[in-house]
């Protein structure tokens, strides 16, 4: 396979992933512009980013006024993944990938394009991953930007119908893997009773958005991996 080909099949690779995130960042470009940001403040984010569910809590802290600090730690809490995802991917890629093609295209991991890449058979070029990253990138933008620019557009009515589709991507991230995990269930039911807890408990219920959400995300993670440890492969 040529280079340039290798480049096509990363953008076609990227077609459904790409689709797929035109209407996630509308959501994001609506609920940027209700919270009062300028439309180019929201594309400027979403092309700065990338980061779907951190993207849409940082911003969340941001227009509620929340501390630089409390939107570092959560932002930094819901992206870690990331960090492991690239580690993971670093062990694919291509000797040939310079240092600096791993810096740039490391911007582009996200959890579609991740499961993409690794599905691949065989070392993944810097060619291939650019092409799959590309179109999911101009998608994200481009979805934010129509969001923020609809919403001054947009009658109030259909402006709030369509601010649920917001839930409703948080809802698709970890119903299918609670469909088919046990463990990963429990962990969704633990987080949310939990959140409970922090929004009913005299006290409790004063702590920011931000903090809660730190809270309750690295104490369910912390429950899942002493209750569901991953063993390691038998080694052959």
């Amino acid at each position: 396979m040529s280079e340039q080909l290798t480049f096509q099949k990363g953008l076609r690779d990227g077609i459904p992933i790409c689709l797929g995130y035109l209407s996630v960042s509308f959501a994001f470009g609506m609920m940027a512009a209700q919270g009062g940001m300028p439309v180019w403040v929201a594309l400027l984010i979403s092309m700065t980013n990338l980061t779907s569910a951190g993207q849409v809590a940082g911003t969340s802290l941001i227009l509620a006024g929340g501390m630089y600090l409390e939107i570092a730690v959560t932002t930094f809490v819901i992206n870690i993944r990331y960090m492991l995802m690239s580690l993971s991917l670093s062990q694919k890629v291509d000797e040939a990938m310079t240092t600096f093609q791993r810096w740039v295209l490391s911007f582009g991991v996200t959890d579609e394009i991740f499961a993409v890449a690794m599905q691949q058979k065989g070392e993944i070029n810097a060619r291939y991953f650019s092409g799959l990253i590309c179109l999911p990138y101009c998608g994200w933008a481009l979805g934010t930007f129509l969001g923020a620019a609809a919403t001054g557009i947009l009658p109030e009515s259909l402006r709030s119908a369509l601010g649920i589709a917001i839930y409703g991507m948080f809802l698709a991230i970890i119903i299918p893997p609670s469909r088919t995990s046990k463990p990963i269930r429990r962990v969704v039911i633990f987080a949310g009773i939990l959140s409970c807890v922090f929004t009913w408990t005299p006290g409790l219920n004063q702590l920011s958005s931000g903090w809660v959400i730190i809270l309750c995300a690295v104490v369910a993670s912390a429950l899942a991996a002493l209750q569901y440890p991953i063993a390691k492969e038998a080694q052959t």
